[in-house]
């Protein structure tokens, strides 16, 4: 295990740290008065909106790109984005986009109806020219698409093969934004590498583990950004994150850990940003193979994690208990009368004796920071407390974060027994159907990476996803809910909500409930 170093230590090195960096030098003394200089807690894997699949890239990907709707600002509502316009029919098949005109891509090509053709052929046509440009993990969200018809430059329609009510919350989503085919067809596998968009901030560079720049795009089509400049720095030690916002390094702080939350709250040059959203923390578990491929295992180590402890104490109440799969931000899907597991380590020891695993030994894949991860390392010591208490060895294993990924996608059939994991949706429908559904095999390119399988899910998704009704498609959710519960595929922990720091300094900073960054309308003081 690398060496941590304890919260109340940690803790008092930051505060000394803080009064030494703030009497030596001025908010922002360390970043250019023209950029916004924020602290992410990994390097990007790719910024291809298509490839990419951690909100660690989406944040930054946000600046770049734009879909043909986006997230209403405060909300995960739909409402225009490159198309100005829509309609739907009303059998829920046909939706008819009537695009902006005069956009053009950061490489100057224009936006018109076939670039948007070419963007979703390349993610879903295997025999489109560009579709070794993936792959394409996500490209699940808009399989229910049947037809792309382009009557003119600036109307596009996709006929659908059933109504698929997350369609549109899936084309605001960082999957749906769009592309320059130019860009694409230009550099090919490498186009990650060099991206063009039609958002607000161009991609200028990328130096691999020191930054991603991007600056003001001057043709942009709507209100132009307020900072010439954006920098993300990738700093995976949280001990680094802090120390360079209090010396002035960075301007932004995202997923600040839980401990030190309180320390800058009460600190008068900074400002510390909350917001409630659709999250969850939780292990995967390894259905395929012992000792999780016996229900009575995955529910006993779902009653012998002290949840409210974890939450209490180690997460210092950022976060709530989580019950199951669907965040309690999606009020309306959620069953009212589930609560999660109680704390019951009896009941734990009552079916691993039945199961026939007692003094098993349990591999934990974790990692050392990650996208909304949750305080990884001392969550898996926490849990290895835990069910410690009740028979169980677990034996954490750690890796940064994207290769933490690589191993998790690919399945854990033969690497371990349960994984750390966060997700955050746009959507009710998201997880349990690129996560649980039986069609979501990592051999089959899904993220069912404990390859847990249930036909009466895989109705009851596909049902959910029809409904066009919100009131039967919260009913059909609540079952799902209640299923995934009693089932157990996963060890359901926490539910987040995500926090910032920032220097005073910056104006008209606000989290959004869709995990993303906004930062074209932030400007920071001299």
């Amino acid at each position: 295990m690398p060496f941590r170093i304890p919260a109340r230590i940690r803790l008092t090195l930051l505060t000394t740290l803080a009064g030494a960096a703030l009497a030596a030098c001025a908010p922002h003394a360390g970043t250019p008065p023209d950029a916004i200089v924020v602290a992410q807690v990994a390097e990007p894997r790719s910024l291809d909106p298509h490839v990419a699949t951690a909100t660690n890239d989406f944040r930054i990907l946000a600046h770049v790109y734009e879909g043909l709707v986006r997230f209403q600002p405060g909300t995960l509502e739909p409402a225009p984005g490159l198309a100005a316009s829509w309609s739907v029919s009303a059998d829920g098949r046909r939706y008819t986009f009537l695009l902006r005109e005069d956009v053009r891509f950061h490489d100057g090509t224009p936006f018109d109806a076939e670039a948007v053709r070419f963007n979703f052929e390349r993610m879903l046509d295997p025999e489109h020219p560009f579709a070794g440009t993936g792959p394409f993990p996500l490209a699940f969200f808009f399989s229910a698409i049947e037809s792309i018809e382009t009557p003119d430059d600036h109307t596009v329609i996709f006929e659908l093969d059933r109504p698929y009510a997350p369609f549109l919350s899936n084309l605001a989503y960082p999957t749906g934004f769009l592309v320059s085919p130019a860009a694409v067809r230009g550099h090919g596998r490498n186009y990650g590498r060099h991206p063009a968009g039609t958002g607000p901030y161009r991609f200028t560079e990328w130096a691999r583990q020191r930054w991603v720049k991007l600056e003001h795009f001057d043709d942009y089509w709507g209100e132009p950004a307020r900072m010439p400049r954006l920098v993300f720095r990738p700093l995976p030690d949280e001990n680094a994150r802090l120390t360079e916002l209090l010396a002035g390094g960075v301007d932004l702080v995202v997923e600040a850990p839980a401990d030190i939350i309180g320390h800058f709250r009460n600190q008068p040059d900074f400002v510390v940003a909350e917001s409630v959203g659709p999250h969850l923390w939780f292990l995967i578990l390894n259905t395929r193979e012992p000792p999780f491929d016996d229900l009575r295992m995955r529910r006993a180590v779902n009653y012998a994690i002290d949840k409210d402890a974890i939450v209490e104490d180690l997460l210092q109440r950022t976060a709530s208990v989580a019950h199951g799969v669907i965040p309690r931000a999606f009020d309306w899907a959620i069953d009212p009368e589930l609560n999660p597991y109680p704390f019951d380590p009896d009941k734990a020891r009552e079916l691993i004796a039945e199961a026939g695993h007692a003094g098993a030994t349990i591999r934990l894949l974790a990692t050392e920071s990650g996208s909304a991860m949750l305080e990884p390392l001392p969550m898996a010591e926490a849990i290895q407390a835990d069910l410690a208490r009740v028979g169980l060895t677990v034996r954490i294993e750690v890796f940064e974060w994207n290769t933490f990924l690589a191993r998790v996608n690919a399945g854990l059939e033969g690497q371990g027994h349960m994984a750390q994991m966060a997700w955050m949706t746009n959507d009710p429908d998201t997880l349990p159907s690129l996560a649980l559904a039986s069609t979501a095999l990592p051999e089959d390119g899904g993220f069912n990476s404990g390859y847990y399988q249930n036909p009466e899910l895989d109705r009851l998704l596909e049902d959910a996803r029809r409904s066009t009704d919100p009131t039967e498609r919260g009913r059909i959710y609540h079952r799902i809910d209640r299923l995934v519960h009693e089932e157990a595929p996963f060890l359901f922990l926490a539910s987040w909500r995500q926090n910032a720091i920032h220097h005073r300094g910056l104006r008209d900073f606000a989290l959004e409930p869709s995990f993303l960054l906004n930062l074209s309308r932030v400007d920071k003081q001299p």
